[in-house]
């Protein structure tokens, strides 16, 4: 008994010790946290200071162009270049405040990420979640498509389209936050989607959206089908640039054609564009029942409207970056 109670009595100096350290360890954490504000802060003024330097630079290197010799005034404005992308860089791994959509949802919560490990796990965690949704649609459209008729299952695709698309907004305004580069339009047309399926989980089931409902769910099949395409090779493009450092650690996938795609990828093109054609063709169909005496649902209009709006962004923003690359390819030929 007595040799039971010297243990417990030994084991308990033993936690208290541990306890101890712990808080001490606590206290530090606490100490090199109040360190690391206060370094933040200091680090994104001196930031704000150097790029208000940089800007006057740059505007009095224009000034005195005409003084300095080309080579002098080249050289400067690389510099002054290369120096404003560093401080992006820098500024990246500094807190900063939400946007309007991310305050809206989340409110002032930090969402910054403080290492490269964290923002790359980051980002390959959004990149699975795209991939996996995307798979999950595909077998939903197929179906409701081939096999089921029943507008709850329908409503069920759309309001699962809902939370993929706001979804995805809501990551990707973290991963700008943290130092992605999306263009602007492949944001914004996640919004487009995100609203059009909302209107589409609206829309009463009557004889009009009986007529639509096979080209939607037909559509929605080849969307899921074309972005499982993309996912799948997009990755493998990005892996391949970033291992050889011409792109960035944090560039995404998208649902489009960027310049950094040309390069294997253009097999895609074809795929793209009958989809950006599909949704114009969506659009017209809609216009054309919207006019019909019986139509009385309003949600018909706005889907035409907005299957319009995606056509018309998708399909210029994917044809301006088309034309550019074919420009560039020109210019350097003729240089040859």
């Amino acid at each position: 008994m007595s040799q039971s109670l010297a243990d417990v009595l030994l084991q308990w100096e033993r936690l208290e010790e541990e306890y101890h350290n712990i808080q001490e360890t606590h206290r530090m954490y606490l100490q090199k946290l109040d360190e690391i504000s206060k370094l933040q802060k200091s680090c994104f003024s001196a930031i704000c200071l150097q790029r208000t330097k940089l800007q006057e630079m740059s505007s009095n290197v224009k000034k005195c162009s005409k003084v300095l010799s080309k080579e002098n005034s080249l050289e400067m404005k690389d510099k002054i270049k290369m120096q404003t992308n560093a401080l992006l860089e820098m500024e990246a791994f500094l807190p900063r405040k939400n946007g309007l959509y991310l305050s809206l949802v989340l409110g002032n919560v930090n969402v910054t990420l403080l290492s490269k490990q964290l923002k790359f796990a980051y980002k390959d965690e959004y990149e699975k979640f795209k991939l996996y949704l995307t798979f999950v649609l595909l077998l939903f459209s197929f179906i409701c498509y081939f096999f089921v008729s029943y507008r709850f299952l329908d409503a069920l695709l759309n309001f699962l389209l809902v939370w993929y698309y706001c979804t995805l907004t809501i990551r990707e305004s973290i991963l700008i936050t943290n130092g992605s580069r999306i263009k602007g339009w492949w944001v914004f047309h996640h919004y487009i989607s995100a609203f059009l399926s909302g209107v589409m989980l609206t829309w009463p089931d009557g004889n009009l959206y009986k007529v639509f409902r096979n080209q939607f769910l037909a559509y929605s099949l080849y969307q899921s089908f074309v972005q499982c395409l993309q996912c799948y090779y997009q990755s493998g493009c990005l892996y391949r640039l970033r291992a050889l450092g011409e792109r960035h650690n944090m560039d995404l996938t998208v649902e489009g054609f960027q310049s950094w795609m040309w390069k294997g990828l253009t097999f895609l093109l074809p795929f793209l564009f009958f989809g950006h054609f599909w949704q114009l063709f969506n659009s017209l169909s809609l216009f054309r029942m919207a006019r019909l005496p019986v139509c009385t649902e309003w949600q018909v209009l706005v889907c035409s409207l907005s299957f319009f709006i995606l056509f018309m962004g998708n399909f210029f923003t994917t044809l301006a970056v088309v034309h550019q690359k074919l420009k560039k390819r020109n210019q350097k030929t003729k240089i040859l």
